[in-house]
Parts: structure tokens; C-alpha cells; sequence
């Protein structure tokens, strides 16, 4: 197919990560991401945000590096970290914790006595449900005593938007988040924006999201973006079908298991492959494919 036959259509798919950064994470949409934090965490108020650094160094020789996707921090000195996971992840609490410890360390200085700590948020975007059959898109976590509920004097807290529970949106039950999520989901699909989706936090991400307002060289790169996926999707389906034909061909469960895995093993490698010559970083790849990291790394380097 052909570029021009692709759908594309008004508004970029904000819960990719590429997008999601570019619509909550650079210097013009500070409104929209002090807007969002503060529909998640009512009880603060944020008059004003400042974008840190999304790069942080494992202090443990050959420990892992992260790159976070979104980092800022309001006038009072608090934390955000902004995590988006387009792909289903398992472990994506434990994800949420070890990429916390980094913002947290920062916060120490070598060789000091004083552990006194800021407000740390930790918010992470889930375009999956941790929490099956839940209509709640929002859950807060902190740490409690299990006797008596009562918080453990930690000034740190883990927020999940689990996009996809968004079952209230457009009624009458549905709160701010219940429609935002629903926005971000639709997105792609939506040529005009729904009535019922209305305030200034809709204008700016709707705004942002608009793909006739993208620089050239970004509309270029988001149409790459979907036709890979395409490929993708396309390539996972046809690995599958010879898959389930060789096992059928052995006439063995296992068999069919066996020969479906390996297409798909071999399908998701090859992608890879193709995608890192494309120039796409390898995060990007991992999600995309669904392959632990470490794994695109080494075909990086290959």
C-alpha cells in the first residue's frame, strides 16, 4: 500500500510514545501537562511547570540506564515523572518503582545527612488494564501500614491512568478523565471533536495532537510510523497463520504451539531488524515489536 492510501486521519495517535511526548512533553504544552497533572491530583495546586532531564545514569556499573518519557517540576520543587506504555507490560509496577529510585537518588546529595525528601509523583499512562473489568481509570498508590491504613511519612505516590477503562466516557457519570482518556484513545479516528469533549484542556490537546499543525519533518515521521505498524500488525497475523498450518501438519497441540511461536519469534526479530535500519531507536522498537529490550540492543549491535 501505498502512503497515500493509508488513514491518516485529523489527529496523531497521542498514546504512541513518540506522540505522547511531543503532544505533553515539549515546551508549548506545559499548560496541557499542568492541566492534566492537576486533574489527577486535585489536591495540589500547579500554577507552574519546568521541564527536568530525562536521562539518567545507573550509579551501578553496567546497571540499566532509563530515559523518562516526561520529567517536570512545579514552583514548589515537586516531582513529576510521566510514563506512557502503549504495549501491555507485565511488570509495569515494578517498571514504575525502579524508574522512580532514579528521581528519588537525585534528591540525596553525596555525602549529606539530610534525607529530607520533595513530593514525588510517579504517573504512569497505561494504554492496557491493570485492572480487569475496572470502569475506574484513575488508581493511587502510596505506602500504608496494613493494620490501620495509615501513610507510611513518604512524600512519594504512584498515579495509573489505565486509558482503556474509560467505560463512562460521553455520559452523564463521566468525569474529566473519563473523556480525556476516551479523547486519547479515539483520536485517531476522529475527524471532528465531540461536543461533549469541551474546556480549554481539550483545546490545547486537541490542538497539539492535530497533524496539519506538525512541522514537515514530523508529519513525515508519523506517516512512516503507522505504515510500519501496519507491516507489523500484518506480518504478526501472517506469522501465526504459518504457524497454526505447520502444527495443523503435525496434527499435534503442541505442534501447533510450537510452530505458531516460532513464527512469530522469527516474524518479531526480522522486524526488528528492518525497523533499527530504518533508524528508529531501539526503545521504540521494543515496544513496537513487543521484544524485551535487551534483546533489540543486541540486534542493534549485530
Amino acid at each position: 500500500m501505498e502512503q497515500n492510501e493509508l488513514k491518516i486521519g485529523r489527529y496523531a495517535n497521542v498514546l504512541m510514545d513518540r506522540w505522547f511526548k511531543r503532544t505533553f512533553g515539549w515546551a508549548p504544552a506545559r499548560r496541557l501537562m499542568q492541566l492534566f497533572l492537576q486533574e489527577m491530583i486535585p489536591e495540589r495546586k500547579i500554577t507552574k511547570l519546568s521541564f527536568g532531564p530525562q536521562e539518567y545514569v545507573n550509579p551501578i556499573e553496567e546497571g540499566k540506564d532509563i530515559r523518562l518519557d516526561v520529567h517536570c517540576t512545579d514552583e514548589t520543587g515537586a516531582h513529576f515523572i510521566v510514563e506512557m506504555q502503549f504495549a501491555e507490560q507485565k511488570t509495569f509496577y515494578e517498571r514504575a518503582l525502579f524508574n522512580s529510585t532514579f528521581v528519588i537518588q537525585e534528591q540525596v546529595q553525596t555525602g549529606s545527612t539530610d534525607w529530607t525528601l520533595p513530593q514525588i509523583y510517579f504517573i504512569g499512562v497505561v494504554n492496557f488494564p491493570l485492572h480487569l473489568g475496572s470502569d475506574r481509570v484513575l488508581y493511587r498508590y502510596r505506602l500504608k501500614e496494613l493494620s490501620t491504613g495509615e501513610d507510611m511519612p513518604i512524600p512519594v505516590e504512584y498515579i495509573f491512568l489505565e486509558v482503556p477503562n474509560c467505560r463512562k466516557a460521553m455520559t452523564s457519570e463521566a468525569s474529566l478523565l473519563d473523556n480525556f482518556c476516551y479523547a486519547m484513545r479515539n483520536m485517531p479516528e476522529m475527524e471532528e471533536r465531540p461536543k461533549e469533549l469541551k474546556g480549554e484542556i481539550f483545546d490545547l490537546l486537541f490542538n497539539s495532537a492535530e497533524i496539519t499543525k506538525f512541522a514537515p519533518k514530523e508529519r513525515s515521521e508519523y506517516i512512516k510510523q503507522m505504515i510500519t505498524i501496519r507491516d507489523i500488525v500484518n506480518q504478526m497475523a501472517t506469522a501465526e497463520e504459518k504457524g497454526e498450518a505447520r502444527g495443523r501438519a503435525k496434527g499435534l497441540a503442541e505442534g501447533r504451539a510450537e510452530g505458531r511461536a516460532e513464527g512469530e519469534a522469527k516474524a518479531q526479530r526480522e522486524t526488528a531488524i528492518r525497523l533499527l535500519k530504518m533508524g528508529l531507536d531501539a526503545q521504540a522498537v521494543a515496544e513496537a515489536t513487543q521484544l524485551p529490550l535487551e534483546e533489540v540492543l543486541a540486534l542493534q549491535q549485530n
